[in-house]
């Protein structure tokens, strides 16, 4: 497949081809879209009825991209005499810089157009390829072409203009070019994200000519993220290349809402999910904790603010979802915001106590007190269906609900071992493990914090209780390995699946069963080489392309690493980190949501998910997880613990200035001759 360019700004981005075209696909998301919606379908530049060629694209900052291209191909000794240049600028639509150089001794004459259309189609309508319910209209007004779409009270309009004269029909802008001989000809192109279903409309772009400095809606410009964040230094120059590129993703993703406007937190990944998601947002904020952790604090502040309220809503549930699109305002999905999920509630208390102990932020803590006790009772009030003390889930809407409600969300990813799927409602076992750790933490705030020596006693208590029963319950003693979940009859999920490396990350496992639970993680059937798989390959389920029953994902793969470490597994954290960040030179150093899971001995080199979201928020903060594991950072009252076991192929690491309650630290690392057999370290 092409490789496609994407720059993006708050919630709008645009994705193209090579040369900067947006063409319409029934396979590829191209377009511009602003808050779910697609704003321009269409966008195609043609030199005298022909498509230019690319020479070079190159995305110089995560909202602008450069394009250089010729009439066509040159051939062997027949160059061409134009230079086409575009540049291109993300921002409540996009700016567009469009230069044309005459390298010939003669003056050149041409028809330069630009095709435009918009579909605003919702961004579920663009994935499952559904039709449009409303009525299209156009309108040529002051110089600009309108593109619009009604369907009752859902309004959406396109606006666009350029700064040379032109003639403009429902078609797009046709320019009658004279250039002198090695002259030049430009113009500007602005396509608003005009009226776009909030109280305002734009009535211009972001960004004008000449301007290339990034001006991000909550005020922190790229340059000031990256230099607040830890410096890495390192002697294995894709490792530092990676980390760069994590961070600029992270800067790039980052959301805003009227809601908060004053901080900002991670959208869950572009194309399909750039939107506030409370499991996404919780999981990556955790993993750049070390980092810039700032991100956890706006998570933490803007899920509580958003945090259900009425019954339909799950009193103290947080959401999964947040969505402005048409099938959201008709209720063709879930609404907004959706509170489907049943892990947010947990993590959303892990990460309440993470950032604590990281930053010595008591007051947001403090302040958070309300929030986390509600998220406490929706754990057990309305998280335990049926009472009997493990958090299920089920469809309420069959019609638009999510079938599942872990973070394998897809509709076939909880099978049993002969490949048929689990009836609902399902106990997932990570999310039992969420539950465990977050009632632990909840009690140490409690005791620490909110002065509740009581209700720190009980959750103790329960998450004791709990802990003896997981084991019980979902182990499977003659295969060696924890259960996916328990089904809706109470039996025994009993795939192999990566979930049983979370139950690492949260401790619930008894420390007499994390060693076979090492073994099945690190095992061929498991681990890939580049990662360990959603679902191990002798499963009746298995597909090394299947969204969650195969393939690899980075994110997953760094909790695990990080549940290794806790239970002491050292070297196997380092053999699952390394795997991963190998990878991400053959993804432009940027590790994708999720990519496929044929093994390493087969291919050579990790194959591409076909619609795997990148950037992606939590494979973004992966590879900065994987740093914290193998320098094996943990905060430790008023100091930073580091205690590194780096893997050979990662040489040596320096992590400076690392921010939290300590004020800064620094971290070092070197790698070592590896124990004579694998354990612990």
């Amino acid at each position: 497949m092409e490789r496609q360019v994407s720059i993006l700004d708050g919630g709008t981005f645009v994705v193209s081809d090579l040369r900067g075209n947006i063409e319409h696909s029934v396979n590829r998301p191209l377009g511009l879209f602003h808050l779910d919606t697609r704003f321009l379908s269409e966008w195609v530049l043609t030199i005298d009825g022909v498509v230019p060629a690319a020479l070079s694209t190159d995305d110089v900052q995560y909202f602008q991209a450069q394009f250089f291209l010729v009439p066509r191909p040159a051939a062997m000794y027949v160059q061409s005499t134009l230079s086409i240049v575009r540049t291109r600028f993300a921002g409540d639509g996009f700016h567009e810089d469009l230069l044309l150089m005459n390298h010939d001794k003669a003056p050149v004459d041409l028809d330069v157009r630009v095709r435009a259309a918009a579909d605003f189609a919702d961004l579920f309508e663009v994935k499952d390829m559904l039709e449009k319910k409303g009525e299209h209209y156009h309108r040529i007004e002051d110089n600009r072409l309108v593109l619009g779409y009604r369907r009752e009270r859902f309004v959406r309009e396109t606006w666009i203009s350029a700064s040379q004269p032109a003639q403009i029909d429902p078609g797009g802008f046709a320019f009658r070019v004279h250039i002198e001989p090695h002259g030049t000809w430009s113009t500007c192109l602005d396509v608003v994200a005009a009226i776009d279903g909030l109280e305002e409309r734009h009535s211009r772009v972001k960004y004008a000519h000449g301007e290339s400095h990034a001006r991000p809606n909550i005020g922190t410009s790229l340059e000031s993220w990256l230099d607040r964040a830890p410096r890495l230094i390192t002697s294995n120059d894709p490792l530092a290349r990676t980390y760069e590129r994590s961070l600029i993703d992270l800067a790039a993703l980052r959301f805003f809402s009227k809601l908060m406007p004053d901080a900002a937190i991670p959208a869950a990944g572009l194309p399909w999910f750039m939107a506030a998601f409370g499991r996404d947002s919780v999981i990556t904020s955790l993993q750049a904790l070390p980092f810039v952790p700032e991100l956890a604090r706006s998570t933490v502040r803007y899920l509580a603010r958003r945090q259900g309220t009425r019954r339909d809503e799950e009193p103290g549930k947080i959401l999964h979802e947040v969505r402005w699109g048409e099938l959201t305002a008709f209720e063709e999905r879930p609404h907004s915001p959706y509170f489907g999920a049943a892990d947010s509630t947990p993590l959303f208390l892990i990460l309440l106590d993470e950032y604590e102990r990281w930053t010595g932020d008591a007051e947001l803590v403090l302040s958070m007190e309300h929030a986390a006790r509600a998220a406490l009772r929706w754990i057990d009030e309305w998280g335990d269906r049926d009472g009997d003390g493990y958090v299920e889930y089920d469809t309420r809407n069959p019609e638009t609900g999510l079938e599942n409600q872990c973070w394998k969300d897809s509709w076939d990813a909880i099978a049993f071992h002969d490949g048929s799927l689990a009836p609902r409602p399902l106990a997932c076992c990570e999310i039992q493990g969420y539950v465990y750790d977050a009632k632990v933490r909840s009690a140490r705030l409690a005791r620490e914090l909110w002065r509740d020596p009581e209700l720190a006693a009980r959750l103790e208590r329960e998450a004791e209780e709990l802990k003896r029963r997981f084991n019980r319950d979902f182990w499977l003693d003659d295969r060696g390995f924890f259960a996916l979940a328990l089904d809706g009859q109470k039996r025994r999920v009993d795939s192999l699946t990566s979930n049983i490396g979370h139950l690492l990350w949260s401790g619930i496992v008894e420390e007499p069963k994390a060693e076979r639970v090492v073994e099945h993680l690190l095992g061929p059937r498991l681990f890939s080489g580049w990662g360990v798989r959603t679902m191990a390959d002798d499963e009746g389920a298995y597909n090394p392309i299947g969204y969650h029953v195969g393939t690899v994902w980075p994110h997953d793969n760094s909790l695990i690493a990080l549940g290794l470490r806790r239970y002491g597994f050292s070297v196997e954290a380092g053999r699952v980190a390394t795997g991963n960040l190998a990878a991400a030179p053959f993804f432009h150093y940027r590790l994708p949501e999720a990519f496929a899971g044929y093994p390493r001995e087969l291919t050579k080199f990790p194959v591409e998910y076909p619609t795997a979201c990148s950037p992606q928020a939590w494979a973004a903060g992966a590879p900065l997880l994987f740093l914290r594991a193998v320098l094996g950072l943990e905060p430790l009252g008023n100091r930073l613990v580091v205690d590194p076991a780096v893997p050979a192929e990662l040489g040596e690491i320096r992590l400076l200035d690392i921010p939290g309650r300590w004020g800064r630290s620094d971290a070092f690392g070197r790698a070592r001759p590896e124990p004579g057999a694998p354990g612990r370290t």
